[in-house]
C-alpha cells in the first residue's frame, strides 16, 4: 500500500451512526482483531484484551452500558479493556496503558474501513454497567467500546482545525 492509499483510508474512516444487520465474517473480525494485536505498545507489553460481543439477543443489557442504538444495533461490539498493571510506566510514573489501548484500536479502526466495515469510538458509557456484564475483572479497565458493522449510513463532512493551528516546530 502507498502512503497516499494510506491517507486516502484515513480520510475515508469515519464514525458510523447507522449499521446494517449483516453479519460480518469471521475472516473480516480477524483481521480486524489481528490489526490490534500488531499495533505499536510500550516496551512490546500489550497491556490490553478484547471483549467480542456478538449483539444478537443481548440489546438490553448491551443497552444498560451505552443508550444510543448504533451501540447494539451492529452485529458485534467491541470492548478494549486496559490492565493497568502490566503496562509500561515513563520515569516519572506515567502509565501508558490508555496510550497503548488508544493505539490498537486505532488500528482496529483503520483495518475496518479498508474492509468495508464501520466502527464508532464509544468513550462515554457506564464502565460498572460495562463491568457487570461482561465480567471485567478488577485489575481490568474498560476503554473504549467500538460497534463492528457495515454501514447504513453515510459520512458527514469532517470539520477538522487547520494543521498550522495543531503543529509547532522546534518550540511551541
Amino acid at each position: 500500500m502507498e502512503s497516499t492509499d494510506v491517507l486516502d483510508l484515513i480520510k475515508r474512516r469515519y464514525s458510523v451512526r447507522s449499521f446494517r444487520p449483516d453479519a460480518v465474517e469471521e475472516d473480516a473480525l480477524r483481521q480486524v482483531l489481528e490489526a490490534a494485536r500488531l499495533a505499536p505498545t510500550a516496551a512490546n507489553r500489550q497491556p490490553f484484551r478484547f471483549i467480542v460481543i456478538r449483539t444478537a439477543g443481548r440489546e438490553e443489557e448491551i443497552r444498560r452500558i451505552y443508550g444510543k442504538e448504533f451501540f447494539w444495533e451492529a452485529p458485534i461490539l467491541i470492548c478494549a479493556c486496559t490492565v493497568p498493571a502490566r503496562a509500561w510506566r515513563r520515569s516519572d510514573g506515567k502509565n501508558y496503558s490508555d496510550v497503548d489501548v488508544a493505539i490498537a484500536v486505532d488500528h482496529m479502526t483503520l483495518a475496518a474501513a479498508s474492509l468495508g466495515l464501520g466502527t464508532h469510538w464509544v468513550a462515554a458509557f457506564d464502565a460498572g454497567a460495562a463491568r457487570e456484564v461482561l465480567g471485567i475483572p478488577k485489575d481490568a479497565e474498560p476503554v473504549v467500546f467500538t460497534p463492528l458493522g457495515y454501514p447504513a449510513d453515510q459520512p458527514g463532512e469532517k470539520v477538522r482545525k487547520d494543521l498550522s493551528d495543531l503543529v509547532r516546530y522546534e518550540r511551541w
